[in-house]
Parts: structure tokens; sequence; C-alpha cells
């Protein structure tokens, strides 16, 4: 199996109107081809594909602390690949 390099990593507590505005601009970013992922001075640019495979997975999960619930959005590519996959949707 290969190895997992970790490119940029953030994780924040927010409140649902800054996740859903960082979404509204990564989406537009996305759209045109134009994402920089920023972290004080660090700054990383990605070149995303037009045919990239999206991920959406909930989970829950009980521990100690009470249920837990989290709601995965990814998108992955192999550099160089142009296959297409699809299938989710909003309702």
């Amino acid at each position: 199996m290969g190895r997992e390099v970790v490119l940029f990593e953030s994780e924040e507590r927010t409140d649902r109107a800054h996740v859903c505005a960082f979404l509204r601009e990564l989406a537009d970013n996305i759209e045109a081809n134009s994402v920089v992922l920023k972290q004080g001075a660090e700054e990383t640019p990605v070149d995303i594909p037009d045919s990239i495979t999206l991920e959406v997975k909930l989970e829950e999960e009980t521990g100690s602390s009470g249920l837990e619930r989290s709601l995965e959005v990814e998108l992955e590519w192999r550099v160089g690949d142009q296959a297409g996959a699809g299938g989710v949707s909003l309702g």
C-alpha cells in the first residue's frame, strides 16, 4: 500500500453560517479552477481536474462523550486521470 502525505490540514469549531459561506466560496473556486487553501502565511494551490470522484458519507458514533455524527464530503482524483463518477444529489 502507498504512503499518505498530508499537504494541508485544518480543523476548527465554528458555526453553520461560516461553514455555508466557506462551502459556497469553495464551490465557486472549484468551478473557476482557482482553489488556494490558506492558513496564516501558508498557501497551498490546488489544481482540480474537470472529472473528479465525489464521496459523501454520513456516520454516527457512540463514545464515552455521547452520540456524535459526522457528514464528510470528499473530492478525490488521480493526477492525470480523466475518468468520471456520479450518483449523489441533494434533496
